[in-house]
């Protein structure tokens, strides 16, 4: 079989190219015989001392028409669509009759477009190019979904079928395990924590739907209680609101940024963290609980939206604006190390089930299934 992996442009999503990534890897893996050729709009030569407006529109120009008519290949047999954003591909690929899938990772703009505000110079603009792209899924042969709650969302807000989509949630890369004690006294040291301080994470960007702000709150309310804390941030910057509440409740001693560390780094520093915390107001899936889970960090997680399904019992869940409920669920794991060590092993033996190797496993049958199910001409 020849399959086209239809990747974001380089370096626009992180959560997308680890999905791209890993789905080639050990798509290659496992079906030796296949071709599988990777295809991506051509950004990189766009001049980016341009005003923006241009190369906003020198964007547009290779995304929605340029690329999409390069597509038109005799010896793929189907294309893989690797993010729901980009699903005006569709459109393009059934004119062409070329079979195709697409992954549906959240549909959070649609859900609750609130969360949209702020992330796009020309908002408008962006909205409804947006979802004009991903109505474009209706016109794919199949839909992946990472999540169960991801596939309600596709039925109800695009009317898609039921029996048209299948959910195939994401792995865990193997590099994301527990490392030694050694190591974490270390990397706790270089980072001034003591022993007794209870370090929480998130990891992720700081979109409104991420909830952040609830976390400095979660921080500043055990502050006041004399709680030994302190809170790690890894990836997308605080904001400025955000940094004004830690100057203001004089947290800048309990805070701490980490920035965009390697995938290596990473690692240790969800193992040196005592607790994963992930309040998000709405998630497609949330790879991160599941990688914290790999490296043996207990997690408290929003008890909304796909969390539970991901975490199942491994995970304390809660209401994720509940600033008080969220303090208790940080003390109960600090005074009780029995119910903080079997949510680590619970933790560690749920994250085995989510392997990249299964997620490639089962789309690589999806593809099989979605060739046959078509019509001889």
């Amino acid at each position: 079989m020849r399959v086209a992996v239809l990747r974001r442009a380089p370096q626009e999503s992180f959560s997308m190219d680890v999905y791209a990534d890993s789905l080639v890897r050990e798509l290659r893996e496992i079906r030796p015989d296949w071709k599988i050729i990777e295809l991506t709009p051509a950004i990189d030569h766009i001049n980016k001392h341009q005003p923006f407006w241009v190369i906003g529109l020198q964007k547009y120009y290779e995304r929605y028409w340029r690329y999409p008519r390069t597509l038109n290949l005799d010896d793929v047999d189907l294309f893989h669509i690797i993010d729901h954003t980009d699903g005006y591909l569709c459109y393009w690929l059934k004119r062409y009759k070329k079979p195709n899938v697409v992954t549906c990772h959240d549909l959070i703009n649609l859900i609750q477009p609130k969360t949209f505000k702020g992330r796009a110079k020309f908002p408008l603009i962006s909205m409804s190019a947006w979802r004009w792209a991903v109505q474009g899924m209706k016109s794919a042969n199949h839909i992946i979904t990472v999540s169960s709650h991801t596939k309600k969302d596709t039925i109800q807000s695009l009317q898609i079928p039921p029996e048209l989509i299948t959910v195939v949630p994401n792995g865990v890369d193997p590099i994301y395990q527990p490392i030694s004690n050694e190591a974490i006294r270390t990397f706790r040291q270089q980072q001034g924590l003591t022993d007794d301080t209870f370090c929480l994470l998130n990891v992720g960007s700081n979109n409104a739907r991420k909830n952040i702000s609830t976390i400095l709150e979660v921080v500043a309310v055990l502050r006041r209680q004399g709680f030994p804390v302190h809170f790690w941030k890894v990836s997308a910057d605080f904001d400025a609101e955000q940094k004004s509440f830690i100057q203001k409740q004089n947290l800048e001693s309990y805070v701490t940024y980490l920035g965009k560390p390697d995938e290596n780094t990473l690692v240790t520093i969800y193992n040196s963290a005592d607790a994963l915390l992930a309040p998000s107001l709405y998630e497609g899936f949330g790879l991160t609980v599941l990688e914290a889970m790999a490296c043996g960090t207990s997690v408290i997680a929003a008890n909304v939206t796909a969390l539970p399904e991901v975490v199942d019992d491994a995970a304390i869940l809660i209401e994720p604006r509940d600033v008080e409920a969220i303090a208790a669920a940080i003390r109960s794991l600090y005074h009780e190390p029995s119910y903080r060590q079997e949510l680590i092993f619970k933790g560690l033996k749920r994250a085995e089930q989510f392997t990249w190797r299964k997620t490639a496993e089962q789309i690589a049958r999806l593809y099989e299934t979605t060739l046959e199910k078509l019509p001889v001409h």
